[in-house]
């Protein structure tokens, strides 16, 4: 899946479209790819001299991937739902994402339990684990936010 079909299930836009590239799909399971560009936004500021990736934004790339996996997995039409955080457990940062790297994603759905989605993620860099983290997310009706 490419960027034009990501952009047709996730609401979010430059410079806060994290995800450009679905790798793999099946049940349950999702890759994703982020090329991680010397242009991004937050370089100019984290940090001018030394650029790294915020781990905020690792986070919210991960969700990302996140929602394209529950989404898929239950053709949820997203003009009517927004998939929202609600917890994140267990988040480690083990090395930093800077540019040229190529971010690669991948989340698990661990339990669903009404509209609450438990996720395990983990995000790499040539094979390196960047940030792992366990994540719940709330399927929310657009008409309730």
């Amino acid at each position: 899946m490419k960027i034009e079909d990501i952009k047709k299930i996730l609401p979010h836009r430059y410079p806060f479209l994290l995800v450009d590239r679905v790798l793999s799909h099946e049940p349950n399971k999702i890759q994703c790819l982020k090329n991680v560009t010397v242009n991004e936004e937050f370089f100019n500021g984290h940090f001018p001299h030394e650029p790294i990736m915020p781990g905020v934004l690792q986070v919210e790339a991960l969700a990302q991937t996140g929602c394209l996996l529950y989404i898929l997995d239950n053709d949820i039409d997203p003009a009517n739902y927004t998939i929202v955080f609600s917890a994140i457990n267990n988040c480690k940062f083990r090395r930093p994402v800077v540019p040229g790297d190529q971010l690669i994603m991948e989340v698990e759905i661990t339990a669903v339990k009404r509209q609450f989605i438990t996720m395990r993620s983990v995000a790499r860099v040539d094979g390196q684990v960047t940030c792992q983290l366990d994540a719940t997310a709330a399927l929310i009706p657009n008409d309730k936010l």
